[in-house]
């Protein structure tokens, strides 16, 4: 009877390693907002040695866009950034290398920012 059961078990044992030993953890997802509503977009990069490019380190610099549309900045810079606004519209915090920040434009003007970290790095959205 002992034989049997510890046959069993072994076998039981084996079988459920079987089964869990394609698991993996899921990833962590990139913690930036994106924009989900399918609406319309806009891009804005953020370039190498953006710190010392003044008015010319967001590319766009300036931008036109619809009401609605989503401005995502993407910093492919080697160092953080942000995209500030020079009123109280939005803060992206630290922009590190290689992540992005959106933001959704739901009303019409004017607005300028800039990067906090940079206060010579300077755009402008203009909402229409």
């Amino acid at each position: 009877m002992i034989p049997l059961r510890l046959a069993l078990i072994t076998l039981l044992s084996i079988g459920a390693l079987a089964c869990g030993s394609d698991y993996s953890s899921p990833s962590t997802p990139t913690p930036s907002p994106a924009p989900t509503s399918g609406g319309p977009s806009s891009a804005i990069t953020i370039p190498m040695g953006a710190q010392v490019l003044g008015n010319r380190a967001f590319t766009p610099g300036d931008v036109e866009v619809a009401v609605g549309t989503t401005v995502t900045w993407t910093n492919t810079d080697t160092v953080s950034h942000t995209s500030t606004s020079d009123a109280s519209g939005w803060d992206s915090g630290v922009i590190s290398p290689g992540r992005q920040f959106s933001f959704t434009y739901q009303t019409a003007g004017t607005f300028p920012y800039h990067c906090a970290i940079h206060p010579g790095m300077v755009g402008t959205v203009t909402v229409r």
